[in-house]
């Protein structure tokens, strides 16, 4: 069951990149990140409310920061989605865990200049190199010279969502539980659109087309499925933990990489939604070079709970 929840997470977030797809038609960038803020903000109060969760918090640090560093992944996320095919700019999002694996190779080779014994990396460092050659089959053929620096961005947003990945599993560990985290990272969406938004119109003097109904109704789906996609997200995640206790398995991780390496399937829905929807073609080598980072990104999933069975798990 947990496989279904994960896999309708990742059905949920490619569903939102569409809207985030359609609406970026109308929006500024940092319009659409205010609006998912202002709804995410609404969806997560009454959902904390329907389930007694007190979002007060000891930690405003801590959010403040988690909020900072997933501000700019979302913004680098949603620029690649207005100007980069569908399919291209998910795929370069979900390196994610690519850019976490490097994280631990640094980590690993700074112990061993100090003296300190650290892992043997050889398998993960050809994962990570092989990504990187993925983004580059990827790119190349898929985008044109014009949209290079979307496809710099984007990749940017894989290395953001990194950041704010390691920083939810430490306030995870202070035992804040996954609402209130989702809540004030609404918050920090929300002031930060605001920021943008009035920094647009301070050096640009306008901000975009006028609101008009029927391009505002994509604006409530962007915050309401990021919202539901996160909670499908964590739900398979505990029911994955709660199995691997039930049947004996204390650290549960062969359950727990299944649940993690399927979120790639929402590269799938992607491609389905980028064809069908968008007419977007992909030549042969950019499929190509997607399936390549999919691999190398599961095989660093893998690699790194073997290596570092702490990391954080991936979400959006």
């Amino acid at each position: 069951m947990q496989a279904l929840w994960m896999i309708l997470s990742a059905f949920l977030f490619a569903t939102m990149g569409v809207c985030v797809k359609f609406a970026s038609s109308h929006f500024a960038s940092a319009e659409l990140v205010f609006y998912r803020g202002v709804v995410g903000i609404v969806f997560m109060a009454i959902y904390a409310k329907a389930n007694g969760t007190v979002l007060a918090t000891r930690y405003p640090a801590m959010h403040a920061w988690r909020s900072i560093v997933g501000v700019v992944a979302l913004s680098a996320w949603f620029y690649a989605l207005a100007n980069l095919p569908l399919a291209t700019a998910m795929t370069l999002n979900y390196m994610s865990s690519v850019w976490i694996a490097a994280f631990l190779v640094g980590g690993s080779m700074m112990m061993s200049r100090n003296g300190q014994p650290g892992h043997k990396q050889g398998p993960l460092v050809l994962a990570i190199l092989a990504s990187f050659a993925g983004v580059v089959m990827l790119l190349r053929p898929s985008i044109g010279q014009d949209q290079a620096f979307a496809g710099l961005v984007g990749l940017l947003s894989g290395l953001g969502s990194a950041f704010a990945y390691m920083q939810v599993m430490a306030i995870s560990r202070l035992g804040e539980p996954e609402t209130r985290t989702v809540f004030f990272f609404a918050v920090g969406t929300l002031v930060a659109g605001a920021i943008g938004m009035l920094l647009t119109y301070w050096i640009t003097g306008a901000l975009g087309e006028p609101l008009r109904w029927q391009h505002a109704l994509w604006l409530p789906p962007i915050g309401i499925l990021a919202s539901l996609g996160q909670l499908c997200m964590t739900k398979a995640y505990s029911m994955s933990h709660s199995l691997a206790q039930k049947s004996g398995k204390a650290d549960g991780n062969g359950g727990t990489l299944m649940v993690a390496n399927l979120q790639y399937s929402g590269i799938v829905f992607a491609a389905i939604y980028s064809i069908v929807l968008f007419g977007e073609t992909i030549p042969l080598l950019g499929w190509a070079g997607m399936a390549l980072i999919v691999f190398s990104a599961v095989a660093a999933t893998v690699l790194r709970a073997r290596s570092a069975p702490n990391a954080p798990a991936e979400e959006h």
